[in-house]
C-alpha cells in the first residue's frame, strides 16, 4: 500500500469526524404541541400558520367545543402533511367511530372517558387508527396509579393527563404535575389547565413528549371560542421553555 492510500480516510470516518474544538451535542428536545377543541376555518389555519403539530376535533356532542362531520370535514380540508388530526371521543360507539373515521381525515384517536383498554382497543380496530388514552389525575391519585395505568394502557400510543373534574373533557384546571413519574414522560401528553403563563413551568418540570390545550387558548368565558393571540403566545411560550 503506497502512502497516499495509507493516509485516505474511509468515507464512515469523514461522516463521523467531528472538526477540532467541536464537540457533538444532541439535538434539543422539541415539545410537541396539541391546540384542541377547534371549531372553524381559520382556527385550524392559525394553528397550522403557527406550527402546531397536531389539531383536536371534539367528537362528544355534549361539549361546547363539539363539531359535527359536516364541520370537521371542512376543517381538515386543507390540513398540510405531517399536521396530525387527533378526534376526541368520549365512551362512543362503534357506529359512531365508523361514521367519523369515514368521512374526516383522522390520524389519531384520543379515548376520554370510561373506556376499557380492551374497549380501546376495540374502537381502534374499528378504526384503524392509532390512540391515546386520556388519564385523569384526582386529588387522592397516587404515582404508582399511574404507573398501573400506564401498564393496563400499553398498546396506546400515548397516555394524556389531565385534570379530574365532574364529567367528561378538560375542566381547564391544573392538577400536581409532580404526581406523572419520569419514566412515563416519554409518553406523556400533559393537559389540563395549561396556558401561555404556566405551560413553561409544566415543561421544565414534567419534560412531556407534548402539551395540549383547548380552554387556555380561549376567550376568558367563552368556550370554544380561540382567541388567535392566545393561540401564539402558547406556542411562543412552548418554544421559549424548549430553548432555556
Amino acid at each position: 500500500m503506497d502512502r497516499a492510500s495509507a493516509n485516505m480516510k474511509s468515507p464512515e470516518s469523514l461522516v463521523n469526524e467531528t472538526p477540532a474544538g467541536m464537540q457533538q451535542q444532541a439535538a434539543p428536545h422539541r415539545t410537541r404541541v396539541k391546540l384542541c377543541g377547534l371549531s372553524k376555518p381559520e382556527d385550524v389555519a392559525h394553528a397550522i400558520d403557527l406550527g402546531a403539530d397536531a389539531i383536536g376535533l371534539v367528537f362528544y356532542p355534549p361539549s361546547p367545543r363539539s363539531v359535527s362531520v359536516a364541520q370537521a370535514v371542512e376543517l381538515v380540508h386543507d390540513v398540510p402533511p405531517f399536521v396530525s388530526v387527533v378526534g376526541l371521543f368520549v365512551n362512543a360507539t362503534p357506529d359512531w367511530i365508523r361514521e367519523v373515521v369515514s368521512n374526516v381525515g383522522l390520524t389519531l384517536l384520543q379515548f376520554h372517558g370510561d373506556e376499557t383498554a380492551e374497549q380501546c382497543e376495540a374502537l381502534a380496530g374499528v378504526a384503524g387508527l392509532p390512540w391515546l388514552r386520556a388519564l385523569r389525575v384526582a386529588a387522592d391519585t397516587q404515582p404508582a396509579d399511574l404507573v398501573k395505568s400506564a401498564l393496563n394502557y400499553s398498546a396506546a400510543s400515548g397516555l394524556l393527563f389531565d385534570t379530574h373534574v365532574e364529567g367528561y373533557g378538560g375542566g381547564g384546571k391544573v392538577f400536581d404535575w409532580s404526581l406523572i413519574p419520569s419514566e412515563l414522560a416519554r409518553r406523556a401528553v400533559l393537559s389540563g389547565g395549561l396556558n401561555a403563563q404556566n405551560v413553561s413551568d409544566a415543561i421544565h418540570r414534567v419534560r412531556p413528549y407534548a402539551v395540549d390545550v383547548s380552554s387556555g387558548i380561549e376567550t376568558p368565558g367563552a368556550k370554544g371560542v380561540k382567541d388567535h393571540a392566545r393561540m401564539a403566545a402558547f406556542v411562543r411560550a412552548v418554544r421559549a421553555a424548549d430553548a432555556e
